[in-house]
């Protein structure tokens, strides 16, 4: 997983962009066409799969934009992986897998319950 995070500013109409820590830099007409371009430069610099990015003006003619390469799917995806990568592995299907623990509901306590009331 990479993180870029690029500092973006506009000057006499072109968007220009440089990598905070790094050597990747590009410039455009628009702040959209800047996008595409880091984007396109951080997933060509690294190979894993997936990008989110986020672009955020400080002010009207500055801007950080962050590409994160390799992390799209958040933690239920990975969960999710692991716990099939597991059942997988063993062998033996179904039947090993572990069962799954039944969830308690919990009660919604009401004034009643506690032994007193919060208009009285």
């Amino acid at each position: 997983m990479g993180v870029y995070t690029f500092v973006c500013r506009n000057s006499g109409g072109e968007w220009t962009a440089k990598q905070h820590s790094g050597e990747i830099e590009a410039s455009a007409a628009t702040p959209y066409e800047l996008q595409r371009q880091l984007v396109a430069a951080a997933s060509a610099a690294d190979s894993a799969s997936g990008v989110q990015s986020s672009f955020s003006m400080v002010t009207p003619s500055s801007a950080v934009f962050q590409v994160i390469v390799g992390a799209v799917g958040g933690g239920a995806m990975i969960s999710g992986g692991a716990v099939a990568g597991g059942a997988a592995s063993s062998g033996g299907g179904a039947a090993d897998a572990p069962k799954e623990e039944k969830k308690e509901e919990e009660k919604e306590e009401s004034d009643d319950d506690m032994g007193f009331s919060l208009f009285d």
